[in-house]
């Protein structure tokens, strides 16, 4: 590939490594690219949606024109795997925090679980996890978070498009969740572990598709940097 590819315009899929940002991961592929082939100071780069350092997968990384994308490709469907640990709670909904407290789960049967699914299906209401990088009040919610502060967060309507099970050997919950934008997993796994009567946490998440963009298509930042030779 030269220069002028990715000044004219990219749509690079990579898969993102855990406890990376989404930042980290273009800031390190705009790095390989200005050693590589000298670009300008104003050489356009960017990512289309956000993935958490706790969440591996799929992060689209546009350049040059295709920056005008982002917002498009923002605003498709994508689909999650990952694990929800049934039985305790975290103030994060994952595992960026420590357990803060503990349910029962000896009532929680396979059936159970299967039928809870049923409950979100189609557009439901959901509350982003206090420790998220909304802004309130001119400040991020995790910033308040952090510092104690409480605050009221309202709830937004999302679109859970199918939601299956795929694993169940508990206290640990495997699934897969094809949404729209602006669904938290992270909340949906404290509200689907509600659901149960208990209480949960995610502790595994990886984004899988954006749209048609599947993360089997994917290569690392390492593996990028390799191709361009």
């Amino acid at each position: 590939m030269s220069a002028e590819e990715f000044l004219a315009g990219k749509v690079l899929l990579i898969d993102k490594p855990l406890t990376w940002s989404s930042f980290q991961a273009v800031n390190k592929l705009k790095y390989i690219l200005k050693r590589k082939y000298d670009l300008p100071k104003k050489f356009k780069i960017g990512h289309a949606g956000t993935l958490d350092p706790l969440a591996s997968g799929l992060l689209i990384i546009c350049t040059g024109k295709f920056t005008k994308s982002i917002n498009e490709i923002q605003a498709q469907a994508k689909e999650y795997t990952g694990t929800i640990m049934i039985g305790a709670t975290t103030p994060s909904y994952d595992l960026e925090t420590e357990i803060d407290a503990t349910f029962p789960t000896a009532h929680i049967t396979e059936e159970l679980i299967l039928e809870t699914t049923k409950q979100f299906l189609g557009e439901i209401d959901q509350k982003p996890p206090v420790f998220s990088a909304i802004k309130k009040d001119g400040k991020r919610l995790y910033e308040h978070a952090r510092a104690g502060e409480e605050v009221e967060i309202q709830s937004r309507k999302t679109t859970i498009y199918e939601f299956e099970i795929t694993r169940i050997q508990l206290p640990e919950i495997d699934f897969r969740v094809k949404c729209s934008k602006g669904t938290y997993i992270r909340s949906l796994a404290y509200d689907f572990s509600l659901a149960l009567q208990s209480g949960g946490h995610l502790i595994v998440l990886r984004r899988t598709k954006i749209g048609d963009y599947d993360v089997k298509n994917a290569i690392s930042p390492e593996d990028f940097e390799q191709s361009l030779g």
